[in-house]
């Protein structure tokens, strides 16, 4: 085959089969390229052409390049961008995050997923406070029907009808929803922090500091001078609130030294309760009988006497402490995790917890030091609420709501269902407390054996 292999620099000799056997020589310069110019030679041998010659060829014509997606439609009126409205009316879901099987909802900066059983269970639960309040007020020596009390709370009713509602029965009712409200949401931060559902203020410690403080002012306090006249002005509340900060600051402290553990946690203020119960019992040793008499009333949380001047105080604490306590709920998620994946989620831990620790402290002595240490509220409510919102951690909204529920229904029975007797309200969620912390020990304990 012969062959002319001469060209001139830039030139590239490139075969094309043209379909007939012969193979066609294109030699290409770099500037024809661009323009489509060629120079052909045919080479045909003795045997007749020379087969054709397959070579790779790319054909750009075929390569398909990306292209911008046409911008997409804009969502119709009243639909946000990522689909349907989600949630009830009002609540769009615009920019969340979806989760399988949850639909997402934003407010502002916050978004969430909708959650149908955490909207509901909390309404039940108002539900059944409201009908509690209801019934502890109009039962009692002067029997008040239902709809007498509801008229008298909507601002209707008879003179002797508002007057046993209104002075009598209503503040007793309100601050027994106050106090357990208080207990509930100090016993959920609790168990939160500890990351262990035996963590409350009764096991803590919390609850004996704030009762050794009142008892104190009950005791040692009164007429007399020096320390005691001090004391007595000081009051039974703010000293029982300076007891149960005193109690937490002594956890705390002990707690933190070697990192945050939840038995640790638990093991000492198991060990400061068991001081504070014996300080507590001195103080009775050495007490006029009048004394202690005054003192084992408040002891067994009693919501007897309570009033408007008592509903007033605990109202006000609790207004400024509920929502901080909402605020500061965004860290209980990353709280509940160990202290490296809190840590890589943003949250300053020592801030956190220490807020928390504050809210939660000032709660239960503010609820003790109103109507004396009621067991059990802060232990339970923030699990049952817990399990029956089937949640990761206790919510708070949730355990407020049943602790002030429990609590007033408590009261209910405790005033009527034994006759003539009535009941200090902490004596009844004892009772009914004290089984629920043995399941728990005894679940903890199948747990840690597992």
């Amino acid at each position: 085959m012969n062959e002319d292999n001469t060209g001139t620099a830039g030139r590239a000799a490139v075969p094309v089969d043209d379909g007939a056997g012969v193979t066609t020589e294109k030699t290409v310069s770099g500037a024809e390229r661009g323009t489509g110019g060629d120079t052909e030679r045919r080479s045909t041998g003795p045997a007749g052409p020379t087969p054709p010659t397959t070579s790779p060829t790319i054909e750009l014509s075929a390569i398909e390049l990306p292209t911008a997606e046409p911008p997409a439609p804009a969502p119709p009126a009243g639909e946000s961008p990522g689909g349907p409205s989600c949630g009830p009316k009002g609540l769009r879901a615009r920019g969340a995050v979806a989760v399988p099987g949850r639909r997402p909802v934003r407010l502002g900066p916050v978004s969430t997923v909708w959650r149908p059983r955490a909207v509901l269970l909390p309404m039940v639960v108002a539900a059944l406070l409201c009908a509690a309040v209801v019934m502890n007020v109009g039962r009692g020596d002067i029997s008040v029907p239902v709809p007498n009390v509801i008229a008298v709370l909507l601002g209707g009713g008879e003179d002797i009808d508002r007057l046993v509602v209104h002075e009598l029965r209503l503040p007793r009712s309100l601050v027994g929803a106050l106090v357990g409200a208080s207990l509930g949401l100090a016993g959920a931060i609790f168990q939160s922090i500890a990351r262990n559902p035996l963590a409350s203020p009764d096991i803590l410690g919390i609850t004996s500091g704030a009762g050794v403080g009142a008892v104190a002012v009950i005791v040692i306090g009164g007429a007399n001078g020096g320390v005691g006249g001090v004391l007595a002005e000081v009051g039974v509340p703010l000293a029982a609130v300076a007891g149960g900060l005193a109690a937490a600051l002594v956890v705390a402290a002990l707690s933190l030294r070697h990192g945050l553990s939840g038995y640790r946690v638990l093991l000492i203020g198991v060990g400061v309760n068991a001081v504070l119960t014996s300080v507590l019992s001195w103080l009775l040793l050495k007490a006029d009988i009048v004394d202690v008499g005054r003192a084992l009333i408040w002891l067994n949380g009693s919501l007897n006497g309570a009033g408007w001047d008592t509903a007033r105080p605990a109202a006000l604490a609790l207004a400024v402490l509920l929502p901080l306590g909402a605020v500061l709920t965004f860290q209980l998620g990353a709280l509940a995790f160990d202290d490296d994946t809190a840590t890589a989620l943003g949250v300053r831990l020592a801030l956190a917890r220490g807020a928390l620790l504050i809210t939660a402290v000032l709660l239960t002595a503010t609820a003790t030091a109103t109507a004396g240490p009621i067991a059990f509220v802060a232990l339970a409510c923030p699990q049952l609420a817990l399990r029956l919102l089937r949640s990761g951690t206790p919510p708070l909204l949730t355990s407020a709501l049943l602790g002030a529920a429990v609590t007033v229904w408590a009261d209910v029975f405790a005033r009527t269902a034994f006759g003539g007797v009535e009941l200090p309200v902490g004596v009844l969620t004892a009772a009914l407390g004290a089984p629920y912390l043995l399941y728990l020990l005894i679940r903890s304990g199948k747990a840690r054996t597992s």
